[in-house]
């Protein structure tokens, strides 16, 4: 089939694509055609078989991994349909369909997350912390857009949260604030052994409660700050300060500003201990989600051009990175300030309860990687970097800690 009646049958069945122009090589045309025929039957199963099959032998078809996404779509299979057409993005960023991909993966989001709550909320017995973690999904959900039948799962969702929240006989504890994270008590794994030298020797650490915050603290969240206290902005503020930033991490603030911030809001900044044990829980992982090597679904790592901000993810949206404790995004986004003075040698005298680090240094410690970490060493949960405390970034920023 020739490459301009490939591209006909596209553009017939999918009015959305306004292509002007396409490559679609015979051999490639030949061996997708099969499933592109039972995609335009709405066989989406079939299809996705087909699809799916093909990739194995040709895993960078830009054009494949978009129609892959169409039939996981028709099955509503969200999950398939979202890494498609990221996988889309990825390999052809400037693809004539590269809109479409990105508008449909959000929505394949969307989806996904209001049925995994829908499952969380529906449950019999849930707890209200639960219920609470549903309600802030809830509102990143709605942060991403929603179309009117999605809006209308909302909602109910919202709803049904309500009417458990009324009739439930467990009481929510006081303290409970849905941005934190409490952090149980007891002993974890500090350090590695492949690591650096400066994370040895391997050590048991037990640190007492605490609560961590579930999220980079965000643009939105540090504008408040500024505006309350009146505090200097950090340079190119106004650049990151933008209606489609708000819900990304802050950057480019330095430890003196990191710390200000957390005591404004009633917090404090982690100590490094705190830090790894809520990124890497109990069982001596290497990353926040367990050893598997990081993958755009873990972690917001590996890119080499800072672009106004844009760089960054949202908060919260890489729900398979997550923590044990359910903490977002500690691989990649941003590096994250902490409260310990730096020493390379602190770990072999370091105390087995509640280190907080020297009494006095030259450097801070930040944790965590970046935007633009490129290896995997960086994403280690037991990774230390360390920065003057007037350092400044735009791959820096922080979340806050605060006692129970």
């Amino acid at each position: 089939m020739s490459k301009t009646l490939v591209l006909a049958a596209l553009l017939s069945f999918d009015p959305d694509l306004t292509i002007a122009a396409a490559e679609v090589d015979d051999k490639g045309a030949k061996k997708f055609y099969k499933a592109y025929e039972l995609l335009t039957q709405h066989k989406y199963q079939d299809a996705r078989t087909a699809y799916e099959g093909g990739l194995q032998d040709n895993p960078t078809n830009a054009m494949a991994h978009f129609y892959l996404g169409d039939a996981c779509r028709g099955l509503k299979a969200w999950a398939c349909a979202e890494e498609h057409y990221e996988t889309l993005l990825e390999l052809e960023a400037k693809s004539p369909v590269a809109g479409l991909a990105k508008q449909r993966g959000r929505k394949a989001k969307v989806w996904r997350l209001l049925d995994e709550e829908k499952q969380v909320i529906n449950e019999p017995n849930v707890l209200p912390d639960r219920l609470a973690q549903a309600e802030d999904t809830l509102d990143l959900v709605s942060k991403l857009g929603l179309d009117d039948e999605q809006e209308a799962r909302y909602r109910q969702l919202r709803e049904k949260i309500q009417e458990k929240n009324k009739g439930s006989n467990v009481a929510v504890a006081p303290f409970l604030d849905r941005s934190m994270v409490l952090i149980p008590a007891g002993e974890f794994t500090m350090g590695s052994v492949g690591g650096d030298p400066d994370e040895q020797p391997v050590h048991k650490v037990y640190a007492g409660a605490f609560f961590m915050d579930k999220y980079q603290v965000t643009v939105s969240q540090y504008a408040r700050f500024l505006e309350a206290t009146h505090h200097d902005s950090q340079p190119e503020w106004t650049i990151m300060n933008k209606p489609a930033h708000q819900n990304r991490p802050v950057a480019n603030v330095d430890w003196m500003e990191a710390d200000a911030y957390c005591k404004w809001a009633g917090k404090r900044l982690p100590t490094e201990a705190e830090w790894e044990k809520a990124a890497r829980g109990t069982d001596g992982r290497t990353y926040p989600w367990g050893n598997e090597p990081p993958t755009r679904f873990h972690a917001n790592a590996g890119k080499e051009v800072w672009s106004n901000h844009s760089a960054l993810s949202p908060v919260g949206t890489l729900e398979e990175g997550k923590s044990p404790y359910g903490v977002y995004d500690m691989a990649g986004n941003v590096w994250e300030w902490v409260s310990d003075w730096y020493d390379p040698d602190y770990y072999q005298t370091s105390p087995p309860q509640n280190p907080s680090g020297p009494r006095k240094g030259s450097h801070k410690v930040v944790r965590g990687g970046s935007w633009g970490s490129g290896g995997v060493t960086d994403l280690r949960a037991a990774d230390r970097e360390t920065h003057l405390p007037s350092f400044r970034g735009f791959g820096t920023g922080f979340r806050c800690a605060r006692n129970p």
